[in-house]
């Protein structure tokens, strides 16, 4: 059922948030017809509405479906938040259709040159980039920066103006979105977190496009070089103004 699209008819409101209750009148798998489901909606429902399933869940021992207005996102921190807001509910096993993690293209300039920071994780084939997923209360550069920091330990400096999202589906109907950052790292002092990171290793830009295989990291990654060659000329160009 995970990203169906169905028709709910609203019972009613339960949550001032935005949650209400329903029943499937209209989906793809015939037996699901007159479930019972919980709506999300950020905006007011009433009658019958056309929506996407963006969770499975187990409430209170029976499998529960939760859907959203077809449009609306929802991922795992707000969700989690929302299911607080229905009285008398315990869930657990959630698996939802959106999934949203935060990171950055870390580097460092050595004696050498500056060098990108790869990583392989436990379930990774491919070297990528430190990134994870966000928690409740963050935006997109704190968990950015938290990631980074339980992963590696590095303490890093974001810059300004890059933001480049990579969506992509791993498997089944799940949708995932990283949204990657630019940062620098005061030292290449890394210290990985064994029980997520397998290796790390310090690379130019060059090394990196060779060992990086999707495509999305490979555009990211050169945007990033590109932006650290912008940033470099504009400050020499201070500079030179500056001495003049």
């Amino acid at each position: 059922m995970l990203g169906e699209f169905i028709d709910v008819a609203i019972l009613g409101k339960i949550s001032k948030k935005g949650v209400y209750t329903g029943y499937i009148v209209r989906c793809e798998n015939k037996k699901y017809k007159r479930t019972s489901i919980v709506v999300f909606s950020r905006t007011p429902l009433s009658e019958t509405v056309h929506c996407t399933v963006i969770a499975t869940t187990q409430l209170n021992n029976n499998i529960k479906f939760i859907a959203a207005p077809s449009g609306q996102i929802y991922y795992q921190p707000e969700i989690k938040e929302l299911l607080r807001e229905v009285r008398n509910v315990r869930y657990n096993k959630l698996t939802c259709l959106y999934e949203k993690s935060c990171g950055a293209i870390v580097f460092h300039r050595f004696s050498d040159g500056i060098k990108v920071l790869l990583v392989k994780n436990h379930n990774g084939r491919y070297w990528s980039f430190p990134k994870g997923h966000m928690e409740k209360n963050e935006n997109e550069h704190q968990t950015a920066a938290r990631e980074i920091k339980e992963e590696t330990g590095l303490t890093v400096r974001f810059y300004d103006n890059y933001r480049q999202i990579s969506d992509y589906v791993p498997f089944g109907r799940i949708k995932k979105r990283v949204v990657f950052f630019l940062a620098e790292a005061r030292t290449a002092d890394v210290k990985i977190q064994k029980s997520e990171i397998d290796l790390y290793i310090w690379v130019t830009f060059e090394e990196a496009q060779r060992m990086c295989k999707y495509e999305n990291d490979l555009r990211v990654l050169k945007k990033a070089e590109n932006m650290i060659k912008y940033h470099d000329r504009r400050k020499r160009e201070k500079r030179r103004n500056i001495i003049k």
